[in-house]
């Protein structure tokens, strides 16, 4: 069953599952709850009370980053009978996504350890070790952001075989590919034009959502189809 193209989307659609259960809770349960903006204090003293929710938010990323790699690995098995180079194009994509988020990660670890390490705490104030580790906190969302650009450029080439070969339905594909467009957009927005706000800017990485939720659902539930040469 696994050998089959039905199977390896199936195996594919659970690891992506398990990518988005894990992203949303390091995201939603773990930093929203602990990160206050713009209250540097409570920030701080929030991670100190909750030390083991943020580890686990950190371990939860990082299998997120795992699984994004074997997920698009399985992909590249999938898709590589359609064009063997696109394919290898989405997989270095996220090859390069994988070791930046990872490298990043350790941004926001930074941060923790800025906090509860007692040999630090002899050399530097409570307000300037707190005021360091909200910095660290800002290089990781800026490397969130910088990290979009291979994020979103693997979509395009997903998005791209799904629509030519027709092995799920070709909307899917058509949403992934806009999605790359957005999620580039975004990061050109956010580090050029900071303050430029719209509500066309800020729902503009939905098209990628749409595109990635409904392709992981029809992976679990329907599959691959095989795919035929002419």
């Amino acid at each position: 069953m696994i050998n089959s193209n039905k199977g390896k989307g199936r195996l594919a659609g659970f690891i992506f599952f398990i990518l988005a259960i894990t992203g949303i809770f390091a995201h939603f349960f773990v930093r929203q709850k602990l990160f206050i903006p713009g209250d540097t204090a409570g920030t701080a003293q929030n991670i100190i009370d909750n030390q083991w929710l943020f580890r686990l938010g950190f371990v939860s990323d990082l299998i997120m980053s795992v699984s994004f790699f074997f997920y698009t690995f399985i992909l590249y098995i999938i898709f590589k009978s359609v064009s063997k180079n696109i394919s290898l194009l989405m997989l270095l994509c996220t090859v390069i996504s994988v070791a930046m988020y990872c490298q990043n990660m350790l941004n926001q670890f930074s941060g923790l350890d800025l906090l509860v390490n007692t040999g630090l705490s002899e050399a530097f104030s409570a307000d300037q070790l707190q005021k360091l580790s909200t910095f660290y906190y800002s290089m990781h969302s800026n490397g969130y952001l910088i990290n979009q650009i291979f994020y979103g450029m693997y979509l395009f080439p997903l998005g791209y075989m799904i629509y030519t070969s027709r092995l799920v339905p070709r909307i899917i594909g058509v949403f992934l590919m806009l999605g790359c467009i957005g999620d580039l957009i975004d990061f050109v927005v956010y580090f050029l034009f900071p303050d430029t706000t719209s509500v066309f800017l800020q729902n503009i990485t939905i098209p990628a959502d749409i595109g990635e939720i409904s392709f992981c659902l029809w992976l679990m539930i329907m599959g691959v189809k095989e795919y035929k040469t002419n």
